[in-house]
This record gives structure tokens, C-alpha cells and sequence, in this order.
């Protein structure tokens, strides 16, 4: 059950007037809105749906997920807050504050928002048992009122990610799947309509293997990823794919890919998105990762998409985006990690 905002505090940071509460169902296309003028203005181009934003304030995602609203005296919505317990030790947080408001007013609701992200954390590492919480935020790259916000709240850039997206055509790309030497892509099998359950969970220990020694990983249980990722509007179980290595009458797991779909907008058909791309230790340089890529390139054409995105790890020494870049991906947008570490039994100061 989240908490009532005005236990919290946060009303009393606000401008007089303004009011806080927890966002439902009948809030979601006005907060969609104030998403979407954030985006236009801090990235150049608005991506918020309504099916996103409902993920972040229904009742599904309450287990994991706290929001919170700002209100101003005339009972518009002008700043969200959403904190999502990710992982263990790893809770991302969104703020975002209606452009159209002046700078220090803004600056205020940020500050306000902000502080309840880190009661948020607080609860949620008191919850897991930990002595301190990550809150993990971000903004776009150039967006220096985020930035100066983060900056206030005490958190810290740690990361640059690439947002790439590759151009698919039906002529091109709808053939049949090159794969390396020794090499199988399936995808997860079904049951009666259902995925298989040891093919999910091949899915996951393949992935938390994989990225193990990736930056800012923290485990998140079986459960966690699947629930998690069921909740997502472009979810799809049959774009879960499992790579396989095989030869001499063996079959062993290499790889997985799991695919969602992206709705397109202003009449642009969908497209399709990587949410994990992972490759076993072991089988890294047998082309699995570009078997894995080819296939779900194929598949968004067979299904009449024309864009395959995916996000690249910017810092990252393993030069993964060589393979996107050589197979036709390039950067739509830059996005940065900003972190900020919180002692669990921390007191607030007095509003």
C-alpha cells in the first residue's frame, strides 16, 4: 500500500496552495501529457503512451512500484514521481516537473520530489533488509534542468547509454536467419499457450550470467524478471529466443534475446525493441550474439515493422556497439545514469 503523501512531508515543501496524492487509473492521460511535454522538450520528440504510463499507477505494479502526484492549487497535475524497486539494492526513480512551470518553481516541485524518492528508498531498502539503497535516476543528454536538479539531490552521472535503432525493410531483411557455425536460435517453447517454464527460466539464468560482471548488475530473482517483464505493454512471449549451441548429439545453452514490440506513432508502423541481448561466457565468439540479432531483425520484417531498437552501454570496454553499428544501427539519442547512494535509517531534515 503506498503511503499518504501527507505523511510524508512533501505537501510542505511544495508552494502554498499546491497539493500532493497518489496517482490512479483516471490520472493516467493527464499525466501522459505532462510526460510527453517533458520528453518534447528535453529530447526533441515525445514517446509516453498511455498503455506506459498506466504500467507505472495500476494495480498490477503496486507490489514494486510507488508514485506520487503534485497538484497545483487548481488541481492540474504538474510533477510526477515514480519509484520502481527494481532489484535487490537497485531502485529506479522518474521526476519530472511540467515544463510550462516557471524555474523556480519548478526547482521547487523538483526538490520536493526528489526529497520523497528518498523516503521512497528508504522504505524499500528497510523492506529488503539493507543498510543502504541505490536510487538509480537519469535524463537525457543535454538536459540541463534535469542535470542541475540531479546535481541539488545529491546524485552523481555514472553512465551514457546510446539509444540505436536500426531501419528494417521486408526486401532486405525478411530471409532466412544466418546463423554461426554450431549455432541454434528457438524461440521459448509453449505449453497449452503458455511459455514453458525451464525455457523462461533458461532465459534468466542465461541472462543474470551474462551480465554478472556488467556495470551497476544486481540480481533479481526469477520471479521478479518475469512478473516484471509480463507488465510491460510490448510484451510478447513469443519474442523470447534462445541461442544454442549443438554438435556431437549435445545441446547446450549459449544465449537469449528477449524482444518487445514499440508502438509507432503519427501512423509510422510498430517497431521491434531488445530488452536483453546476453551471450554465456563460454560461447562468446561463435557469432551468437549476431545469430540472435539476425533473427530478430528477421522477425520484425515478417511482421511488417520497420525499425529495430536496442541501448548501448556507452563506457562499456567490451565494444559491443562495433557489432550494431556493422550491422546498421545508429544513435537516435544519448540518455545518462545518475546515482545517489542512501543510508536506509537516514533522517530527513525539517521541511
Amino acid at each position: 500500500m503506498h503511503p499518504d503523501p501527507l505523511s510524508t512531508g512533501l505537501p510542505a515543501r511544495l508552494p502554498a496552495g499546491w497539493t500532493a496524492d497518489v496517482p490512479g487509473e483516471s490520472d493516467v492521460a493527464e499525466l501522459t501529457d505532462v510526460v510527453r511535454r517533458h520528453e518534447l522538450g528535453a529530447r526533441g520528440w515525445a514517446g509516453a503512451s498511455p498503455e506506459s504510463l498506466s504500467v507505472e499507477v495500476s494495480a498490477p505494479g503496486s507490489q514494486t512500484r510507488e508514485n506520487v502526484v503534485v497538484r497545483d492549487p487548481g488541481g492540474a497535475i504538474r510533477g510526477w514521481a515514480g519509484a520502481h524497486d527494481r532489484a535487490a539494492g537497485r531502485m529506479l526513480l522518474t521526476v519530472v516537473a511540467d515544463p510550462r512551470l516557471e524555474d523556480d518553481r519548478a526547482d521547487r516541485v523538483a526538490a520536493a520530489l526528489f526529497g520523497w524518492g528518498d523516503q521512497a528508498a528508504r522504505r524499500i531498502g528497510t523492506a529488503r533488509g539493507l543498510a543502504v539503497q541505490q536510487i538509480d535516476s537519469g535524463a537525457f543528454a543535454g538536459d540541463e534542468r534535469q542535470q542541475r536538479w540531479l546535481r541539488r539531490a545529491g546524485f552523481e552521472k555514472v553512465r551514457t547509454w546510446w539509444q540505436m535503432s536500426r531501419p528494417v525493410t521486408f526486401e532486405k531483411d525478411a530471409r532466412e536467419v544466418e546463423t554461426g557455425a554450431g549455432v541454434r536460435i528457438r524461440r521459448v517453447r509453449r505449453v497449452a499457450g503458455m511459455p514453458d517454464e525451464e525455457d523462461l527460466r533458461i532465459v534468466h539464468d542465461v541472462l543474470e550470467s551474462a551480465f554478472a560482471d556488467h556495470f551497476n548488475s544486481h540480481e533479481e530473482t526469477f520471479d521478479e524478471f518475469v512478473s516484471r517483464l509480463r507488465l510491460d505493454p510490448g510484451h510478447r512471449w513469443d519474442h523470447w529466443w534462445i541461442a544454442e549451441l549443438v554438435g556431437d548429439g549435445s545441446v547446450e545453452p549459449a544465449g537469449a534475446l528477449v524482444g518487445s514490440v514499440t508502438e509507432g506513432t503519427a501512423g509510422e508502423p510498430d517497431g521491434s525493441y531488445v530488452e536483453y541481448l546476453g551471450v554465456l561466457q563460454n560461447a562468446r565468439g561463435r557469432r551468437v550474439a549476431k545469430s540472435l540479432l539476425n533473427t530478430v531483425i528477421a522477425d520484425a520484417a515478417a511482421n511488417g515493422r520497420n525499425r529495430v531498437g536496442l541501448e548501448v552501454d556507452a563506457d562499456s570496454p567490451t565494444g559491443a556497439d562495433g557489432l550494431y553499428v556493422s550491422m546498421g544501427w545508429t544513435t537516435q539519442y544519448v540518455t545518462e545514469s545518475w546515482h545517489r547512494n542512501v543510508p536506509v535509517d537516514a533522517v530527513d531534515p525539517a521541511p
